[in-house]
């Protein structure tokens, strides 16, 4: 349980991470439901590797 609130709270931090820095840099800002789809496909594709 507390793994998937840890990967919830770093989810929402990463992408407002990549939100802003997108902004900071005048690029175009992707939407957040985006950022936060493709952080969790990375993260549970890194933890799936892990088990190998």
């Amino acid at each position: 349980m507390e793994g998937i609130l840890a990967l919830i709270v770093v989810t929402l931090l990463g992408s407002f991470c990549v939100r802003w820095a997108a902004a900071r840099m005048r690029l175009p800002v992707p939407a957040r439901a985006s950022v936060m789809i493709v952080f969790v496909l990375v993260v549970l594709l890194f933890w799936g590797q892990s088990m190998n």
